[in-house]
């Protein structure tokens, strides 16, 4: 027998299905509240509001999981690639040998970007940011690769691996034309992240030394990053291709909304914390105190997180990470130090531990991008870069549903009653 809720609003009751996912999550059913009772809900931030079923990610803030379907993110930042993550989250299992081989091959030849699309980076300031660069040139995508109304598989693929293979090539030309050097061309011996980080750093005076260890750790962040259920952006995306709008725009409003600071600017809110505590002169235990009295303007941030009541696992993974790049020869950052102090101290008191107060991805993230040689304002370029394999999976889940509906959410009006134009003599 189906399970139900009874609400009661005055002498009327009404029954509630309630749906139960794969992993037991449960959510009251009210699609048809306001049609059976004349009355919506109010959830401001849509912290307790389910707005699709989703067989792609699953999340247990409570108890620290995260799986792409099905698989636990920690074995697949062991494990797998990029690429073959970007593949299991689009199509719902690991590619056999042969599936991995063509979508690789899918991504390299849609590496480049339309050459009359370079004028485009020639109209942007020296101090545009990348975020801004980034979104304004995915849009213009529309332009140059129109997208049938109704694609045949093999073009969905293409289509769907252009996306991910170009927002690497525009992120790395974005750079350049920030610093005035020459853009780089991608190159078909490197792979997708060698390949970004070749179109970065390297230049006709200057070759990019590869370093395994830090390919890996720009690796596994994206892997961590391509998708977390139904986050800020996540969510604009899917409001956005609800009305079929174009997928470059689709993909264009994600980025805006990723670009805030409460969203993928918060590794770059983390490092600019701990740079002021080192120049403070302080280790973390003076900002720590601080944290708990509330006394002062200062936030700790990259702590707690709306999802997870628990130590973030992308985070568990990261510091790891963080441990095997900082600790190479000739490689140190203070800022993992006090990084390290403020965990401890977070992991070792009441005060922390009664508010959730674990590390987030975003405490240990911004740490391996500067290890790595990214600059601050490349960081949610980076997370961008990670994000939007899920992105599309997103996109690509909600167009084989049937029955698509345009998103369209209600609100409690407060605003004044019924009011008479006054002429403006009369004001």
């Amino acid at each position: 027998m189906d399970e139900s809720a009874i609400l009661r609003v005055g002498d009327n009751e009404y029954s509630l299905p309630i749906l139960t996912g794969s992993e037991g999550e449960k959510a009251l059913d009210i699609s048809n509240l306001r049609k059976d009772t004349g009355l919506i809900t109010y959830d401001n931030g849509f912290g307790n509001t389910g707005s699709c079923r989703s067989a792609i990610t699953f999340i247990d803030g409570e108890k620290g999981i995260l799986r792409y379907r099905g698989y636990d993110i920690d074995e697949l930042a062991e494990h797998s690639s990029f690429v073959e993550t970007a593949y299991l989250l689009l199509y719902g299992v690991l590619p056999t040998s042969e599936e991995l081989r063509q979508f690789s091959r899918v991504l390299n030849e849609s590496s480049l970007i339309h050459e009359d699309m370079h004028h485009f980076f020639t109209g942007f300031p020296r101090t545009a940011h990348p975020m801004g660069i980034l979104s304004t040139m995915v849009a213009s995508l529309a332009a140059f690769y129109p997208i049938p109304d109704e694609p045949t598989t093999e073009e969905e693929q293409y289509i769907l691996g252009s996306l991910i293979s170009q927002v690497r090539t525009i992120a790395a030309f974005s750079y350049k034309k920030s610093i005035g050097d020459p853009i780089v061309y991608p190159s078909i011996h490197c792979r997708f992240v060698e390949n970004f980080m070749n179109m970065m750093f390297s230049s006709p005076v200057k070759e990019y030394r590869t370093d395994p260890d830090l390919l890996r750790a720009v690796e596994v962040f994206l892997i961590l990053h391509a998708d977390h259920e139904q986050n800020c952006s996540t969510s604009t995306v899917r409001m956005t291709g609800s009305s079929l709008a174009n997928l470059y725009a689709v993909v264009s409003a994600g980025i805006s909304a990723l670009w805030g600071k409460r969203h993928g600017g918060a590794n770059q809110a983390v490092i600019e914390m701990l740079q002021r505590i080192h120049q403070s002169g302080d280790d973390g235990r003076k900002f720590s105190e601080q944290a708990k009295s509330g006394k002062g303007s200062e936030r700790l941030m990259g702590f707690g997180h709306r999802v997870y009541k628990n130590y973030d696992p992308r985070a568990t993974v990261l510091k790891k990470i963080c441990h095997r790049v900082l600790n190479k020869d000739g490689v140190s950052d203070p800022l993992f130090d006090i990084a390290l102090r403020l965990e401890e101290a977070a992991l070792s008191e009441d005060y922390f531990l009664k508010r959730n107060l674990y590390p987030n991805v975003d405490f240990y993230s911004g740490l391996i991008l500067r290890a790595v040689g990214i600059p601050q304002d490349m960081f949610t370029v980076l997370f961008t870069i990670g994000r939007m394999p899920g992105w599309l999976a997103r996109w690509r889940e909600m167009h084989l549903e049937p029955g698509l509906r345009i998103a369209r959410p209600r609100q409690i009006y407060t605003g004044e009653n019924k009011r008479n134009y006054v002429p403006i003599k009369d004001r």
